[in-house]
């Protein structure tokens, strides 16, 4: 991985903890027993947004279509759900609350990343000198 692929996994990993982390003050029925749980939060829930994600948007392409894509909720409740089962320290009451929660999540990661441009992140490399 080259240091451009590594600031912006670092700067996703950032965003996702600071997402839950400000979901978990704004929200009762989610909790982060400790700063360990949230980092540990932060990154499974990136890992599993490349990784599963992609593969449960496929799964029930046909059923987000017929819903104009507000199926895609639920298949981001879905991935913090997951991250609630696989986390020790890391809870969400229900699934009604675990969507409301990805919902948080989502938007306010969407604005932060927005902001701080993760997407354009790049490495100003020194100019090459030619021997």
């Amino acid at each position: 991985m080259n240091h451009q692929g590594l600031l912006r996994f670092l700067l996703l990993w950032a965003v996702n903890t600071l997402s839950l982390w400000v979901a978990d003050g704004l929200f009762d029925r989610i909790q982060i027993e400790s700063a360990e749980a949230l980092f540990l939060s932060g990154l499974l829930l990136g890992i599993l947004n490349v990784v599963v994600r992609p593969l449960l948007i496929l799964l029930t392409l046909p059923l987000t279509v017929f819903t104009l894509g507000f199926f895609l909720l639920v298949v981001n409740a879905l991935v913090l759900q997951m991250v609630a089962i696989l986390v020790p320290g890391f809870h969400v009451e229900g699934f009604w609350d675990g969507l409301v929660v990805a919902l948080f999540v989502s938007v306010f990661g969407f604005i932060v990343n927005s902001l701080i441009g993760v997407n354009k992140v790049t490495i100003i490399r020194p100019p090459r000198r030619d021997r």
